[in-house]
């Protein structure tokens, strides 16, 4: 089935540095210490990224982290609590900005 993202795209992520081979390597060192063991496993920080990816909407993101995900031992139920836990971040962060639009519209409607 044909998409508007092409899946095949993700492998060539790195080409990204054809044009700024500096730049795009300070972010692969970044991205590299960031994804690895520390305070929380490998395991945890893809499951992180997996619920951010899906609050970002990106679809290379979702699948990396979900082949991710697998990989490193995570299971369905728990890929699918993290996305449930993203979408309620989601949807608060959207429903408290209507305390800004109450401040807003209070102030003009007076």
């Amino acid at each position: 089935m044909e998409t508007y993202y092409d899946p095949q795209d993700l492998g060539a992520f790195g080409e990204i540095a054809r044009d700024a081979p500096e730049l795009a390597g300070k972010f692969f060192d970044y991205y590299g210490a960031v994804f690895a063991e520390g305070e929380l496993t490998e395991r945890e920080k893809a499951l992180i990224a997996l619920a951010v990816a899906h609050a970002v909407q990106c679809p290379y993101c979702i699948d990396a982290y979900t082949k991710a995900c697998l990989e490193k031992g995570s299971n369905l139920a728990e890929m699918t609590e993290a996305v449930h836990v993203a979408a309620a971040i989601r949807g608060g962060a959207s429903l408290v900005h209507g305390v800004q639009m109450r401040k807003i519209a209070e102030r003009l409607s007076l």
